[in-house]
This record gives C-alpha cells, sequence and structure tokens, in this order.
C-alpha cells in the first residue's frame, strides 16, 4: 500500500450522538494488532473522531467498525481565502501516487460557517485540480463517477480551514453487503450497532426487538455474538489504491477469530407483519447468521418474554403508520391509533417484562408520556437531520408508572 509504513490522521464520521461509542470502539480495534499498537484515537467532535496510524489500521477500522461511517485520510490542511487557495492545495497532492489516472473519481464538500458562497462551485475546482495534476502528469485525466466511483475525495471547509481527505471506504460503511430487502425508513446499521452498545447488551445476553422490521438490530446483535465482522461481505476503495498489498489485507482478516455459536437462542425478534418476519429472516442469512434467531409475526402488545424467568434487553425502534400494531377501526384517527398502541405496549412492558431494561428509539419526545412509564435516561441521537432520542425504561415492578399530575 502506499506509504503502508507511514503514519497518516484519519477522521472517521459517525451518526451524531455516538461520538463516544465510536471512540471506545476504535481503541479496541487498536489492540486487534496488539502487541504493536499503531493505531492512536484522538479528540472526538460533532460528528466524528480523529484518530492516526498507518495505513494498515484503516484497514482495520474499515472491517470491523459498526459504528463508523467511512474512514477519511487527510491528505491536506492549510487556511483559506477563496476558491482559488483551495484549488492550489488540492492541485499540489500527489495525486498520483495514490491511485491511477483510469480510476473514476466523486468529489463531496461539506462546511460549518464557510465564507464561501457556493459548494457546488468549491466541488468543481476540487474536480478540476485533480484532473488537472493528472493532464500535467500524463496528458490525461480521470473521468467523474458520480453513481459508483472508484475513488472518493471529501472536502471539508470551516470558516477560516479547509481539509482535503482521501475516502478509504468506498461505499458507507453502514451498507454491510447483506441487507437485500427493508421496510419503510429502515435503520442505518451503523445507528443500530451504536444503539446495541449504548444499551449496555453483551453477547450471551438474552434480546428481544418487538418490533424488528427488516431485522437490522437483529443481524447487528447476531454478527457479533458469532464474531463476524461488519465488513466481511464488502470491498473496500483501498484495495484500488496504487501500493495496496493484498498479503497485509489477507493477514489483517486472519486475525478474525470467530466465536463459539451459542448452544440456545439469545437473541429474538417479532414484527406485526409476516411479510417483515420473512425479510428479516432472509437477512440474517445473508448477514453469515448459521445459528437459530427465532422470529415471530405478533402484535407488539400481544409479546411476552422470549426466554422463562430470565430478563434481558429490549431493543427497538418502534415503526410508525400500518406497522404500528393496532388493528381496529380504521376510521380512527392516526394520533388516537398512536396513543392507543402505545398505552397498551406499555402495560404490556409493565405486566410482563419487569426486571428488563427496555430501550426504545424514537424521534417522538412524548414517547415516556405515551407509555405511562417515567424514563431511567433519555440519550440524544441523530438519525441523519432526525433528532431522536434513546428512552431506557428500568422495569422494576411497581415503581415504573409516571407520575400522575398533582391536582392544583
Amino acid at each position: 500500500m502506499t506509504a503502508s509504513n507511514q503514519n497518516h490522521s484519519y477522521f472517521c464520521p459517525c451518526p451524531r450522538g455516538l461520538e463516544i461509542a465510536l471512540a471506545e470502539e476504535l481503541n479496541e480495534i487498536a489492540q486487534l494488532s496488539a502487541p504493536q499498537v499503531t493505531l492512536k484515537v484522538h479528540n472526538q467532535v460533532p460528528g466524528g473522531v480523529h484518530c492516526s496510524g498507518p495505513l494498515t489500521d484503516a484497514c482495520r477500522i474499515n472491517l470491523h467498525s459498526r459504528i463508523a461511517s467511512r474512514v477519511l485520510l487527510r491528505l491536506a490542511h492549510s487556511s483559506y481565502k477563496n476558491e482559488n487557495d483551495i484549488y492550489d492545495l488540492t492541485l499540489a497532492q500527489a495525486w498520483e501516487d495514490w491511485f491511477q489516472v483510469s480510476h473514476t473519481i466523486r468529489v463531496d464538500v461539506t462546511a460549518v460557517k464557510s465564507p464561501l458562497r457556493s459548494l457546488e462551485f468549491t466541488t468543481l475546482k476540487i474536480k478540476d485540480a485533480i484532473c488537472d495534476r493528472f493532464r500535467d502528469k500524463f496528458d490525461e485525466r480521470p473521468s467523474v463517477d458520480t453513481r459508483e466511483p472508484d475513488m472518493r475525495i471529501v472536502g471539508f471547509l470551516d470558516a477560516h480551514n479547509f481539509t482535503v481527505y482521501l475516502d478509504t471506504s468506498g461505499e458507507a460503511l453502514f451498507k454491510r453487503g447483506w441487507r437485500d430487502e427493508t421496510g419503510e425508513a429502515p435503520l442505518r446499521e451503523n445507528l443500530a450497532a451504536g444503539l446495541l452498545r449504548t444499551s449496555g447488551w453483551k453477547p450471551g445476553q438474552v434480546l428481544f426487538d418487538p418490533m424488528c422490521g427488516s431485522g437490522t438490530i437483529l443481524a447487528e446483535a447476531a454478527q457479533i455474538l458469532a464474531g463476524i465482522p461488519p465488513g466481511a461481505q464488502r470491498h473496500f476503495a483501498f484495495e484500488k489504491f496504487n501500493d495496496f498489498k493484498a498479503a497485509e489485507w489477507q493477514a489483517i482478516n486472519a486475525e478474525v477469530t470467530p466465536r463459539p455459536l451459542p448452544d440456545h437462542p439469545t437473541i429474538f425478534g417479532s414484527d406485526i407483519s409476516g411479510d417483515m418476519v420473512e425479510i428479516a429472516r432472509r437477512n440474517l442469512r445473508n448477514a453469515g447468521i448459521r445459528f437459530d434467531v427465532p422470529l415471530k409475526q405478533i402484535e407488539a402488545q400481544e409479546v411476552k418474554p422470549p426466554v422463562d424467568g430470565v430478563a434481558g434487553i429490549l431493543l427497538t425502534n418502534p415503526p410508525y403508520g400500518e406497522r404500528i400494531g393496532v388493528r381496529g377501526d380504521s376510521a380512527m384517527p392516526t394520533d388516537e391509533i398512536f396513543a392507543a398502541f402505545f398505552s397498551a405496549f406499555g402495560t404490556t412492558l409493565k405486566q410482563r417484562f419487569a426486571g428488563w431494561s427496555v430501550f426504545l428509539f424514537s424521534a417522538d419526545l412524548t414517547l415516556p408520556k405515551l407509555l405511562r412509564l417515567k424514563e431511567a435516561r433519555k440519550t440524544p441521537f441523530f438519525n441523519g437531520a432526525l433528532e431522536c432520542r434513546l428512552f431506557r425504561f428500568d422495569m422494576v415492578a411497581g415503581y415504573n408508572r409516571r407520575e400522575e399530575a398533582k391536582p392544583k
């Protein structure tokens, strides 16, 4: 790989709210190369974590990180006043050391408080600089492919500084390569993995998702339980770098040690939709899961603990609309259906799930009131641009009911 022994700086973006979880995960990934630990985790910023190490560490992160969205290798960082400064810094980079003129490229730019008026024009200037560099060197220029590029270049602007990155990942890391089908508004895999980590779930502990949809939370948990890396079934952009060393990459993959398959099920799911249960079943197979993850078609307010006498973690992302799980009068207004469902689901949790830790991920900040439960904790997250909360409810018998408002 290009400068494989040289240290590089990386930025690993992630869903907002998961920066601490990502930093913890990166420190765990660093230990995979022990005793020669080279990956260093630096500061967290809103939306990601900075780290550094040789290119082999970037490969490990791509293979093993469940929470990062990408691994961006920093090529240059400088102050700027206008688009020409950005062009000059980009032109000065030795792009030909990293990839061939025959590779296709895509440029993306994000900005926070940048004084520049047009990000589109800035994106064009970066693209022009890369193409001009190749044209000056080889009398040829790379082609642009916005859909499936070989190389992605990312520019980041704040009020004073410009940073240009080469994306080592290619497709976003939440695209694990196993999910063929989804429901409406599916949970991204890296967000599901972050919710699992935040919930404190550990392999071997009972996990139940009673509104599993296409099975994203279940598949992430099952891969963790089996020791299957999230990147095991996909390819990465660094495999097309000029000095890519296949032997080094094979050695990194050889470090993976699958865990013994469980003797009895500990991960369970259900959904009101039989179609979604079948999609979840297929997705689990595609994710390489070869042990039993029992799935059942049932309304969420009718569920019971899947293992008698064993309390665990209930983690779910309640859906909206038709799959909310209330049948009956179709003339009932949607908000009344919504309230009726959560009222019934809250009763089920209180009556049947004593001793469980319940985690519900939702953009509806009134969820505890609808459930008539008092949350033990609420952790803010962003699902894309949508502000959400992971509500935790500790189901201790007799102490869950939200205090009624006292009469004045």
